[in-house]
């Protein structure tokens, strides 16, 4: 099966250490009945990070360079 272009029949496990709030956070998510179980709350933030995320984080990056272009004198 493929979700977002990513083949879900060959997966690895990963182990992750979550600041408390955050653990509590995913772990309402499923109480919630919103996720199966805290692997599905962890594949859905991946998914989004993968297609959403990493363009959020090159466009601070740039803008970052931008501000400092900016406040370089001219030679």
């Amino acid at each position: 099966m493929q979700v977002a272009g990513v083949d879900f029949r060959s997966m690895q496990t990963l182990e992750v250490q979550l600041p408390d709030q955050l653990a509590l956070q995913v772990e309402e998510a499923v109480q919630s009945g919103t996720f199966s179980d805290k692997t599905d709350v962890i594949l859905a933030a991946l998914r989004d990070f993968v297609t959403h995320g990493r363009f959020k984080l090159i466009e601070e990056q740039q803008l970052v360079d931008i501000v400092w272009a900016k406040s370089q004198k001219p030679a």
